[in-house]
């Protein structure tokens, strides 16, 4: 018998053809409109193209913002769904061509709202976005609109940005279960490693990283509650932004734990993130993690610098299993750095993440419309426990262990409070103590310090460092900082991606994955890509 999906709810809400399950339906990236002729290719390789060629495309006349939204549509076409079927796209927004369309007509009479007008970007899926469901990978989740944009995404907009669709995710940003293979979840399936689909795209925000590797948008957002943004960003040879805790709004998030979570660039370049880091930051007055944000004005890029690293003294992990973390080490001396060997301890304090799941999930719940398919975590887990086919594939143990937690009870609130606060303060001197001690500018290693960073909720960028010889499989370096500190780790990431220039497309680097697709030049393609399938008892002798 065919699967399908159980509604979750009764729904009186109208909503777009094509797109009321709240699966990517290939219909729906065409677009919307009746069919038109071919468009001529655009003068700009989509596969590399960011902000910077992009604005410059869009001032000179040389394509516009539709035409530049349906190229990558074509291309999510191309190789999200079709050709190696990336997956990293969920759903597509039914309105990404006419906000395009709006935005040329606003250009064209001398108006430009930002640094991102007209420019595509995609969201994972866990960031509201109106008029399409937020679902954070969830069978059960597959028809939950929000009543409007996510305060991220109203900046989004107001910089001039197109929301052109959303990412595939790993299930509740990986807080569903145990031994979940990461980007895989019960609505979008599993997302691919472009680079090596032998390997994991990691996770949670798999499909940003996976969606921003091939350039299936000019820019991709992520998000991190621990290692979401810096590990796919690792796996997919991206820049990744993991910021201080505050530096953006989450409200209108789907949420694992107010204390760490956190959205963020996931871009081929550090100018990139830094462009959209730019555009994302606010003041939420419903977010009061933000209310300390002294970033709200900041333009990041003007931290970019090739000399940056020119008499810093950077504190590193070392690593003697890593050949080209080490070259990224000398490459850092070679900039001008001072590296000084450092040890970075944490905080043996207990996770939080299961304490505060089931209040911050309710929370966001209880801000949907009356009806929204679900109300609580409580329901969510009746609702997959009743369709345990189609959402409990590797179960729900985080989910259920997260319900079991009561913090109107006074002890276990005392114990959550505790736990919470002795974390935080843990990490924080973890990290401080170590930069004023040594008189460092921050922290560098090529992962080791991605979970104490995320627990104190300060800043980190890691950037592509260079690919293993014996299977091209990227790697990175992470920055480290304290609180606020983005502008510097920008800089430095900055100079060391001038300086190394590492970055390559998966195209260039695992060519097979994309020959015979519709994005690799005809003249490159290989014969058999035109050879029609062999009929039985005719195969080769």
């Amino acid at each position: 018998m065919p699967f399908t999906i159980p509604s979750a709810r009764p729904r009186t809400r109208r909503v777009t053809a094509g797109l009321a399950t709240g699966l990517l339906a290939a219909a729906v990236v065409a677009g919307p409109g009746p069919a038109v002729a071919a468009p001529k290719p655009l003068p700009l390789d989509l596969s590399t193209a960011g902000v910077a060629e992009v604005q410059a495309g869009l001032a000179a006349r040389s394509f516009t913002s539709e035409t530049l939204t349906q190229a990558y549509l074509d291309r999510i076409q191309a190789l999200s769904i079709d050709g190696p079927h990336l997956n990293s796209v969920r759903s597509i927004n039914p309105s990404a061509l006419a906000e395009a369309k709006a935005l040329d007509q606003e250009r064209k009479k001398g108006t430009v709202r930002g640094p991102l007008h007209g420019v595509p970007v995609l969201v994972k899926d866990n960031i509201d976005v109106a008029g399409m469901p937020t679902t954070a990978g969830s069978v059960a989740l597959a028809n939950s609109y929000p009543a409007a944009d996510a305060p991220l995404v109203t900046e989004l907009r107001k910089a001039g940005a197109i929301i052109i669709g959303k990412t595939n995710l790993t299930e509740f940003a990986n807080f569903m279960t145990s031994g979940m293979p990461a980007g895989y979840s019960s609505l979008g399936g599993q997302v691919l490693n472009p680079y090596d689909v032998s390997q994991t795209p990691s996770g949670s925000s798999a499909g940003s990283g996976s969606a921003g590797a091939t350039g299936l948008a000019t820019l991709t957002i992520g998000t991190e509650t621990s290692g979401s943004i810096l590990s796919p960003a690792r796996a997919n040879s991206l820049v990744g932004v993991k910021p201080t805790v505050g530096i953006a709004s989450r409200t209108g998030i789907i949420p694992i734990s107010a204390t760490q979570d956190t959205a963020g660039p996931m871009t081929r370049s550090v100018y990139d993130a830094a462009a959209l880091l730019t555009a994302m930051t606010s003041i939420d007055p419903e977010d009061p993690a933000t209310a300390a944000n002294p970033s709200d004005d900041v333009d990041f890029t003007g931290a970019l610098s090739d000399t940056a690293l020119e008499g810093r003294r950077l504190g590193y992990v070392a690593s003697t299993t890593d050949p080209v973390y080490t070259a990224a080490l000398d490459q850092l001396r070679a900039q001008g750095a001072t590296l000084v060997p450092v040890t970075v301890g944490g905080s043996a304090a207990p996770s939080i993440l299961t304490l505060e799941f089931e209040r911050d999930l309710n929370a966001y719940l209880a801000r949907l419309p009356e009806d929204a398919p679900m109300d609580t975590l409580s329901d969510i887990i009746a609702y997959n426990t009743a369709n345990a086919p189609a959402a409990l594939k590797f179960g729900q143990t985080l989910l259920t262990a997260s319900e079991a937690v009561d913090l109107d009870d006074p002890v276990q609130e005392s114990q959550y409070v505790a736990a919470r606060d002795t974390g935080l303060a843990e990490s924080r001197a973890a990290i401080d103590t170590l930069l004023t001690t040594n008189d460092l500018d921050a922290i560098v290693s090529n992962s080791a310090t991605v979970g104490v960073g995320a627990r104190a909720g300060y800043p980190s960028v890691i950037v592509p460092s260079g690919y293993t010889e014996a299977n091209r499989r990227p790697s990175g370096v992470v920055f480290l900082g304290t609180a606020w500190s983005e502008e510097d780790l920008l800089g430095f990431a900055y100079d060391f991606e001038q300086a190394v220039k590492a970055w390559q497309s998966p195209q260039n680097l695992n060519p097979s994955l994309f020959r015979c697709t519709s994005v690799v030049p005809v003249t490159e393609w290989d014969a058999s890509c035109t050879t029609t399938a062999v009929k039985p008892g005719k195969g080769r002798k």
